[in-house]
């Protein structure tokens, strides 16, 4: 595959599939590629379990961003989706961070485009913003610092208790955090596609089904499905929680790729996906997250293609709000 075809495929599908190595021998080609060119492989939870296998770390959105920001790797793997690869470039930007699909985008991201935000941000003079991390690096430049579910409340409790607030984009986990602070954050009305499909009258019905399970939340799901839940937490939280708690049966409102790493710590319990609104849409898995695939991430490494770039204005001023986050999460 010369340079031109990889450019021509790369502009019509976003990504490399190279096929000629056989499916088992893709995890030792990885390996092989990783260790001639000193790259580190990062995976989100909610990847396919081969991917979190042959990765250096797994881990949630803090944990992967602190990782980024420590790693001595020439080049970064980015196992998740494009806001994910654009915070590891803006922390690392003298390194390669390459991605193995530019479609694995995110619904939440998508519902906060910069020119609109910028707007309502303009109506609010007085307010500091937050901005989840699941957002665009052109938002993070109009934040004042970043957060992810795991140190939202530590973030937002790191302010005077009279400075005015704005939380973007997910308005679930603003809500929650509203009530869990006492603030009245303003909140921009984004969700994710996954935690907001939840039905809390399906989920009451599987927890009347197995009255031994017990129920936990990403707080980016709905307020009628988090007051069900028992604990509350970011993919991180909820896996130390199964980890630590005697129950043997949970019914789990997240991704069920965290479920690969709940049962290598736990195999002897059982976890059930919470149902969503629609039983035919599939709506308890990002398909963005599902794009990553073992032959994708040996091609870009191959290649090291497609590459994120961003340009170093961006990267100035949202590396800003990225390392407040980093500095109080220490």
């Amino acid at each position: 595959m010369n340079k031109e075809q990889i450019r021509k495929m790369l502009e019509e599908q976003g990504y490399i599939e190279d096929k000629t190595i056989p499916d088992h021998r893709l995890t030792e080609e990885i390996n092989r590629l990783r260790k001639e060119k000193n790259a580190v492989i990062l995976s989100h939870f909610y990847v396919d379990g081969s991917l979190q296998d042959v990765a250096d770390f797994v881990g949630d959105s803090l944990g992967l961003a602190q990782e980024a920001a420590r790693t001595d790797a020439d080049r970064i793997v980015f196992a998740g989706v494009h806001f994910m690869a654009e915070t590891a470039k803006i922390i690392n930007p003298a390194k390669k961070v390459i991605l193995p699909d530019l479609n694995a985008g995110c619904s939440l991201a998508e519902s906060a485009p910069y020119e609109k935000f910028a707007e309502f941000k303009a109506r609010y003079p007085e307010h500091k913003v937050i901005s989840y991390v699941n957002c665009s690096a052109d938002l993070k430049t109009l934040s004042d610092i970043v957060c992810t579910s795991a140190n939202a409340q530590k973030i937002v409790e790191s302010f005077p208790a009279d400075q005015k607030l704005i939380f973007a984009p997910d308005k679930n986990l603003g809500h929650y955090l509203n009530q869990l602070t006492g603030r009245d954050m303003v909140l921009w009305d984004g969700a994710c596609m996954v935690h907001e499909h939840y039905s809390a009258e399906k989920i009451i019905r599987l927890m009347e089904e197995h009255p031994e399970a017990e129920f936990i939340a990403h707080p980016e799901c709905e307020e009628p499905v988090l007051l069900l839940a028992k604990h509350i937490g970011s993919t991180t939280s909820l896996l130390n929680y199964v980890k630590k708690n005697q129950t043997d049966t949970f019914i789990v409102a997240t991704d069920t790729g965290i479920f690969h790493q709940m049962k290598k710590a736990c195999p002897g319990k059982t976890f059930l996906p919470a149902p969503s609104v629609n039983p035919t849409c599939g709506c308890s898995d990002c398909f963005y997250m599902k794009r990553n695939t073992l032959r994708k991430v040996y091609a870009c490494l191959k290649y090291e293609l497609p590459e994120i770039t961003l340009p170093e204005e961006i990267i100035r001023k949202a590396a800003l709000p990225i390392q407040r986050m980093l500095e109080i999460s220490k």
